[in-house]
């Protein structure tokens, strides 16, 4: 599991001398400052440093004791306590080891120490030495000298480790290019997953997906190579007795658009197309590590939407696993095709959750920006309580409704449902509506829509894949199912 970079930055101990890190917002910063010597006072009035969020300041040794002139203590405007301010204040330290000093609540130890080691993520897989290729442990060892923080007092270290190994999973998968990432390599991420937790993995390939009545995950799938042929990933983990829990991940490995291509500028991201399968895999990771008492099961419709002699055309009916037929109004609107299958597969075990996680449109980003995925859901209940996580988490989601009169916009005059609309309007809503049906009729379902990628670096969160809503649902799940 890619995980080693960011978690190499947090230790237990050192044998190097620490400089502590003391963490103040504006507010306590007023009262803590006229209770240090005037020098003091004096030398931060000086330089500006009032504690506003993510600023720093470096207070140096006035004795012999470590070295004169030498880093003694770093003040940090901590602004909310977010896990992106602790994020923030690692990216501003220089090279050496670090302590947080003060009573540091449970909540806050977690997000500092999370902050900390999300920030220490890099996705360097890729690269390589000059003249030697690719060298990832010699990277690692070059960037063992970053900033180290010891683990803060009070911080519940499995949690921690258990959420920085699912967000570098998600964005490790993202992350890597579709020539590397296709649907046999996202399969074989799941099968190792699997292995790690005991967990049994199926992988349905090929036309063996007609035989075994997905006919959509085919139709979608078959024009790429034989290498990238369409498969089902089905992976299922823990005692049947217990609550089932299913869920559904978009698995587009690259998205070309079919034969309505894509231009450049649309293709250039999409083999982040993904990231649904990515979000489901790193969530399955948080749920069995945790061993949480319920039945989960993990389906993942994966392919290539490519070109070629056997691609869907525009105005083709597909034929899904509920028996509902499907026109296919735009071939660069595969990802609820596929889905359709996988969802009514989920439902088949009559689940007490099924939830869904797609980079589904564009349509949701222009109401919501990249950052905030929209969720759905057909359970007014569910959609509160994730939501209710989110905001505990600082892991932000946002509803949407499942407006039933856009519904409407799916009919089409030579099937059941058609995969796009006539209308530029609530693209989002219509999908999801798309999806609701081949949910069954009282099945709890969520369904998000995100972008899982950085449009921009800031700290903790590089360009880039990665995992949005994931820590969301890891909370609401384990609210309701430890």
């Amino acid at each position: 599991m890619p995980l080693s970079l960011a978690m190499s930055s947090l230790v237990a101990t050192s044998d190097t001398p620490t400089v502590a890190v003391t963490a103040l917002d504006e507010e306590t910063f007023a009262d803590w400052v006229l209770r240090q010597p005037s020098a003091l006072q004096t030398w931060l009035r000086t330089t500006g440093f009032y504690a506003k969020p993510g600023t720093i300041a470096f207070l140096a040794t006035e004795g012999d004791t470590p070295a004169p002139g030498a880093v003694s203590r770093v003040l940090f405007g901590v602004g909310a306590g977010q896990i992106e301010d602790w994020a923030a204040l690692r990216a501003g330290l220089p090279v050496g080891v670090y302590t947080l000093d003060g009573d540091l609540s449970a909540e806050t130890a977690h997000r500092a120490a999370l902050g900390w080691a999300m920030e220490a993520y890099r996705f360097d897989a890729m690269k390589g030495a000059p003249g030697v290729g690719t060298n990832h442990h010699e990277r690692h060892r070059e960037n063992a000298s970053a900033p180290i923080l010891i683990w803060p007092e009070g911080c519940a270290r499995e949690e921690v480790r258990r959420e920085i190994e699912a967000t570098a999973l998600v964005r490790d998968l993202i992350n890597t290019p579709a020539s590397h990432m296709g649907p046999g390599e996202l399969a074989a991420a799941a099968e190792d997953l699997a292995a790690r937790h005991g967990a049994t993995c199926t992988v349905i390939v090929g036309d063996d997906l007609l035989a075994a009545d997905y006919p959509a995950i085919h139709a979608v799938g078959r024009a790429a190579a034989p290498s990238a042929a369409p498969r089902l990933i089905d992976m299922t983990w823990g005692n049947a007795s217990d609550p089932k829990v299913t869920l559904v991940g978009k698995g587009v490995c690259f998205d070309t658009g079919g034969l309505n291509l894509k231009s450049g500028g649309n293709m250039k991201l999409m083999k982040k197309d993904m990231g649904g399968a990515a979000h489901v895999l790193g969530l399955a990771h948080m749920i069995m590590s945790a061993g949480l008492k319920l039945r989960l099961r993990v389906l993942i419709p994966a392919v290539e939407n490519s070109v070629s002699a056997a691609a869907l055309r525009p105005s083709d009916v597909v034929l899904t696993r509920s028996g509902k037929t499907v026109e296919i109004g735009n071939t660069d609107a595969e990802g609820r095709v596929i889905l359709a299958d996988a969802l009514f597969a989920a439902c088949a075990e009559d689940p007490e959750l099924v939830c869904d996680f797609a980079t589904l449109t564009g349509a949701a980003r222009v109401a919501l920006g990249t950052d905030i995925p929209a969720l759905f859901g057909n359970d007014d209940t569910i959609v509160a309580a994730v939501l209710d996580a989110a905001r505990a988490e600082g892991d932000p989601l946002w509803a949407l409704p499942l407006w039933q009169p856009y519904a409407r916009q799916t009919e089409s005059l030579l099937a059941d449902l058609r995969n796009d609309t006539d209308s530029s309007y609530g693209g989002a809503i219509t999908a999801a509506l798309f999806l609701q049906a081949f949910v069954a009729s009282g099945t709890p379902w969520t369904h998000v829509d995100q972008m899982a990628w950085n449009v921009a670096g800031r700290p903790g969160r590089p360009v880039g894949g990665e995992a949005q809503g994931l820590r969301a649902f890891f909370r609401y799940l384990k609210n309701r199912f430890e």
